[in-house]
C-alpha cells in the first residue's frame, strides 16, 4: 500500500515496524474515548509480533495532516463461506479529537472502501458501539447494523475451561 496524498496537507501511509510506540499511543486514544482504556493489554512488543512479525494478523495505516499523525486505521482480513471471498474486517479507525472534522474520518474510511475493491474482497465489516455518533456516518455511506445478529466473544482467560467441558 503507496502513501497517498487524499487532500491538501493529508497524507494516509502505511505503518512500518518503527511505528509500533504510535500504535500503542493511538489503541490507548480509543480505548479511552470508549471509555474501555482498563481492557487495554497490548503492548508495544506483542503488537510489534501481530503486526510485524512473521505472520502478520492485522494492518495499519495513519493518516497525518501537515505531517503530524491525526488518525489510524488497523484491519485484517476474515472470510465469508456465504460470499465464497476474503472480506475486510476494520478494526479500528480513530482520529484525535483536536482533528476531528477535517475529513480525516472519510478519508481513512474511503482508503479501507478502496483497499477492499482492489483486493476483490465480498464486503467490509465493523463493529461499533450503539452510543458511538460515528453510526450516522457509516450509515451515510450505505451501510447499516446487520439485522438478527449479535456478536459473541470469548476471551483468552476462558480457553481452558472450555477445553475442559
Amino acid at each position: 500500500m503507496a502513501e497517498i496524498e487524499t487532500k491538501t496537507g493529508l497524507n494516509i501511509r502505511t505503518a512500518k515496524k518503527e511505528d509500533v510506540s504510535l500504535i500503542l499511543e493511538f489503541v490507548k486514544g480509543i480505548a479511552e474515548f470508549e471509555k474501555l482504556s482498563h481492557l487495554v493489554k497490548a503492548t508495544e512488543e506483542n503488537l510489534k509480533e501481530s503486526m510485524f512479525g512473521e505472520k502478520a494478523y492485522a494492518e495499519v495505516f495513519f493518516a497525518e495532516l501537515d505531517g503530524v499523525p491525526a488518525g489510524f486505521t488497523v484491519f485484517f482480513h476474515n472470510f465469508s463461506t456465504f460470499v465464497g471471498r476474503q472480506g475486510l474486517y476494520i478494526e479500528d479507525i480513530f482520529v484525535k479529537p483536536e482533528f476531528r472534522g477535517k475529513g480525516i474520518g472519510k478519508a481513512m474510511f474511503l482508503h479501507c472502501v478502496k483497499l477492499a475493491k482492489e483486493r476483490n474482497c465480498g464486503r467490509m465489516e465493523w463493529t461499533v458501539l450503539d452510543w458511538n455518533p460515528a453510526r450516522e456516518f457509516y450509515e451515510y455511506f450505505g451501510a447499516g447494523p446487520v439485522n438478527g445478529w449479535h456478536i459473541y466473544r470469548m476471551g483468552s482467560d476462558k480457553f481452558e475451561s472450555a477445553l475442559e467441558k
